[in-house]
């Protein structure tokens, strides 16, 4: 897919949280939780043990000017939480479609937060999608909870490769219309 200049990134606002643009500063805690072997294990791209300098080369890559993706940290220090409470993204796909994915750490799991964050990234639907795709892996109930509860509907079955796990996986698949 070809990358595009892409305008500024825009910031939600919820309550409890902020879904900000990544920064350099949060390549730390983005090392920390996302190389979590739990929080690994149940996405395709993070493997396990992170190699040096992936996290550095991910955030470079999440504040390029050209880039197919936006990843916005889930940012909980309006609420005294942490700056990096977990990620989501949406990856552009053609026909004004993209592709949401997301992960919570360890800490912030079973709060609503993955819930919130979906929500309040589809009510914003800042690249004016008229379609979102989600998927889970099959042995990840909790997070298809998570796209039910923000009106995500059932699609199909198919697989992913899960660099952690270093095999295919079954998943769930899962669209929204906007």
């Amino acid at each position: 897919m070809e990358m595009k200049k892409i305008a500024l990134q825009p910031v939600v606002e919820t309550e409890r949280f902020d879904l900000r643009p990544l920064r350099k500063s949060d390549m730390g805690l983005i090392e920390l939780y996302g190389g979590d072997a739990r929080v690994a294990r149940m996405t395709t791209s993070i493997p396990h043990p992170v190699p040096p300098g992936m996290t550095e080369a991910f955030v470079a890559r999440a504040m390029a000017d050209e880039r197919d993706e936006d990843v916005w940290a889930m940012d909980g220090s309006k609420s005294g939480a942490s700056e990096v409470m977990g990620l989501i993204s949406l990856e552009r796909m053609d026909r004004e479609q993209s592709e949401v994915g997301y992960w919570v750490a360890p800490p912030y799991w079973n709060t609503g937060l993955a819930s919130d964050a979906v929500q309040a990234l589809v009510d914003a639907n800042p690249l004016n999608n008229c379609t979102m795709f989600a998927s889970v892996f099959q042995d990840n109930p909790a997070s298809a909870r998570v796209l039910t509860h923000c009106g995500f509907e059932y699609l199909g079955d198919a697989e992913s490769f899960s660099v952690a796990r270093d095999t295919t996986v079954p998943t769930w698949t899962y669209l929204r219309k906007l």
